[in-house]
């Protein structure tokens, strides 16, 4: 259970950040205003209080693995948000992107 526990924490760390990031984006380079910045900066807030809710101690560890998650969740973000479509080098980085997480986070430690 603490896995799954894990594996949502990261998910919902990455709709904070990267459509806190994206937010920001829209607000900034579209022109949409100033709320959209300001939605994005509470976004990023909740983001840096959701990683603090990890089971594992270590802030460089989660940090680490974050990395992973945010590559691919970045990737799935713009296609469902901005039309993009990945290449196969996009996918297959993020897949070792995510193998990465998994060896950071849930590899046996003893």
């Amino acid at each position: 259970m603490t896995v799954l526990r894990s594996i949502g924490l990261f998910g919902v760390a990455a709709v904070a950040e990267i459509g806190g990031a994206w937010l920001v984006w829209q607000g900034v380079r579209e022109h949409r205003g100033v709320l959209w910045v300001l939605g994005g900066l509470v976004a990023l807030g909740a983001y840096g209080f959701v990683a603090t809710l990890q089971p594992d101690p270590n802030f460089g560890r989660i940090l680490a693995a974050y990395g992973g998650i945010f590559v691919a969740g970045s990737l799935l973000w713009g296609v469902l948000f901005d039309g993009f479509r990945p290449d196969r080098w996009d996918l297959a980085g993020a897949a070792v992107c995510l193998i990465g997480v998994g060896l950071i986070m849930y590899a046996p430690r003893g």
